[in-house]
């Protein structure tokens, strides 16, 4: 594995906060229903099941599709973010979006 990637993965793991059964757990509900039923296993956005993938796997077995939603999902966090990812409250919508993504805005760092 070469050095940006390796840079990479370690950026994707800093961003998302979050461990594989909170996210999934937030996939789940994310877009629950008014009567707040708990969805089926692929509800939420495509981009958080591959994030929930990514997790799941060792850094040796990644390949180029990991590779480049790791680095959206970083783009996309850094993009919403400061660099230093300190706690920040937004509005719902925001936390929301990126916790789909993997990252709470709200979850203390390391």
């Amino acid at each position: 594995m070469d050095q940006e990637t390796e840079e990479l993965w370690d950026e994707f793991h800093r961003v998302v906060n979050m461990t594989s059964r909170e996210l999934s757990e937030w996939l789940r509900t994310e877009s629950s229903t008014p009567d707040d039923e708990p969805l089926p296993d692929q509800s939420g956005p495509p981009l958080g099941h591959r994030v929930l993938e990514i997790l799941g796997k060792r850094k040796t077995d990644l390949d180029g599709e990991d590779v480049r939603v790791m680095r959206k999902v970083v783009d996309r966090v850094h993009d919403q973010r400061r660099d230093d990812l300190e706690p920040t409250a937004g509005q719902a919508h925001w936390r929301h979006r990126l916790m789909s993504l993997g990252h709470d805005p709200l979850k203390p760092a390391g």
